[in-house]
């Protein structure tokens, strides 16, 4: 549920709350901590982290503790989201090296822009041909490296602004294939009568599991969008070991913390503000936040 960050060594011993308990000290969201968080569907992930970053700002009696969050994950998608504090966002960029774990369930016979639930169907497919053994088998040629074209609707860079953006206007948006890695792919369960799919992908950063989802439509001469994503592991982070929107605010009452301390870059009676232009902040849209990668939208999502 969370491990206490130690600079300079990105495999991190885990630290649950018995362990504090047991001596090893107050919480120091200052030097930094690592809380697991199982994102809830419909939540952003920097709502997700705004969220907890609120909360343990008031538990330290401080306006905004230092907070980062390391794999985006897609609004519509749950599961495993770490979210950093203090010097321990130093460690994001390594974090998001680790490897991940999503279960994922696909309807075959239909599309949609987004490759998910965001967007309606656009097209439909011939999907009565699909069986389990089929499924079975062209989940196969998945497995390794392979070359994987993002979705439209993603944070993907397209000459300075996001693909999403463009998306939205109706522009067309061409994206190049990049490879990615699919560690492990299996199927879980299929239904005959609804045509749908549910999978389990081990795969490294920058993998699009609704990517993942299209091409498995087509590879079976059909369509696929998914329906349900869930990341159930972030490197050794399992969706187990997170705390949830409920319990979050009850655990964090009950520990003890250390003193937070914050930096004034002008306390009063040192000298005159400097005065600085506000730059106007774009208006975003919450829908389409952290669409960077699968689970993430990353394997993100």
């Amino acid at each position: 549920m969370l491990k206490q960050a130690k600079e300079g060594n990105s495999n991190l011993a885990h630290w649950g709350e018995d362990a504090h308990r047991a001596g090893e000290g107050p919480l120091d969201f200052q030097q930094g901590e690592f809380i697991y968080f199982n994102k809830p569907y419909g939540m952003s992930s920097f709502g997700a982290l705004a969220f907890v970053r609120t909360r343990i700002s008031q538990r330290v009696d401080v306006k905004r503790v230092k907070t980062g969050h390391a794999g985006t994950l897609d609004p519509l998608a749950t599961g495993v989201l770490i979210l950093c504090t203090g010097k321990a966002t130093k460690q994001i960029e390594s974090l998001q090296l680790n490897d991940k774990e999503y279960t994922a369930t696909l309807q075959f016979g239909a599309t949609t822009p987004s490759y998910d639930m965001e967007y309606t169907v656009d097209h439909t497919y011939p999907k009565n041909h699909i069986t389990r053994e089929k499924v079975e088998e062209a989940l196969k040629q998945f497995v390794g490296d392979i070359m994987q074209v993002p979705p439209v609707f993603s944070a993907c860079n397209v000459n300075g602004k996001r693909a999403y953006e463009l998306a939205r206007k109706d522009k067309e948006v061409e994206l190049q294939a990049k490879q990615v890695r699919v560690d492990e792919i299996e199927l879980l369960d299929f239904n005959d009568e609804l045509k749908q799919a549910r999978i389990r992908v081990v795969c490294g950063k920058g993998t699009y599991i609704r990517s993942l989802a299209r091409d498995i439509g087509k590879a079976l001469d059909s369509g696929a969008y998914l329906t349900a994503l869930c990341r159930t592991r972030l490197g050794d982070v399992r969706i187990e070991d997170c705390h949830t929107i409920d319990n979050f605010q009850e655990w964090l009452d009950a520990q003890e913390v250390a003193p937070y301390i914050e930096c004034v870059q002008n306390p009063p009676g040192t000298g005159k503000k400097k005065n600085r232009k506000k730059r106007k902040r774009p208006v975003s849209t919450p829908s389409l936040e952290g669409r960077e990668s699968e689970g993430e939208r990353e394997s993100g999502n």
